[in-house]
């Protein structure tokens, strides 16, 4: 984990998140910040360290995740996958708001938060600030009953600076790498 510059990455704090505490008292993380900042990585690196340490985890993308589950109202097996869902210790969901949410995604959102409440973390990465999440949701009272159930006990991580990808291929061109 590359801690250097004001990235918003307090070492100690992903530290005491690494124990996965968070997880055994049901508390959300929120991650969010410009593209390429590495939330995505420090999302996999809090579900993999949760692996290890005995916890289910479920790591997807959002808008994958929700077209998944539409197919699966299709075909009849909602119920089964979503009760996947609900039994993961931590959900990650990862690249949440790149897609509005239409009225089917909202519905299985709204299902998926209001079943692991209180009983599962829920990990979102996002390129959006947390303000924009109802703009995104759509549907005013549902934002907001799916927004307060995850920002109630939720800890917020804001990556800030340039893309690491940029600064990647541009040490590689330099031939610094």
């Amino acid at each position: 984990m590359d801690y250097e510059g004001d990235r918003g990455l307090d070492k100690n704090h992903i530290h005491r998140l690494a124990n996965g505490k968070y997880i055994k008292e049901s508390e959300n993380i929120l991650i969010t910040g410009p593209t390429g900042t590495g939330k995505s990585f420090l999302a996999s690196a809090l579900g993999q360290q949760a692996c290890q340490q005995g916890f289910k985890v479920l790591y997807a993308n959002a808008a994958r995740l929700f077209a998944q589950l539409k197919m699966a109202k299709a075909d009849g097996s909602a119920i089964r996958e979503l009760a996947k869902i609900e039994r993961q210790d931590l959900l990650i969901l990862d690249d949440f708001g790149i897609q509005p949410f239409d009225q089917t995604s909202r519905a299985s959102l709204m299902e998926i938060i209001e079943d692991r409440h209180g009983k599962g973390s829920t990990v979102i990465t996002s390129q959006l600030p947390v303000r924009q999440w109802y703009e995104v949701i759509g549907e005013t009272t549902l934002a907001d009953a799916i927004l307060d159930r995850i920002l109630n006990n939720a800890q917020r991580i804001e990556l800030k600076g340039e893309s690491l990808r940029r600064k990647w291929y541009k040490k590689k061109e330099d031939g610094n790498e």
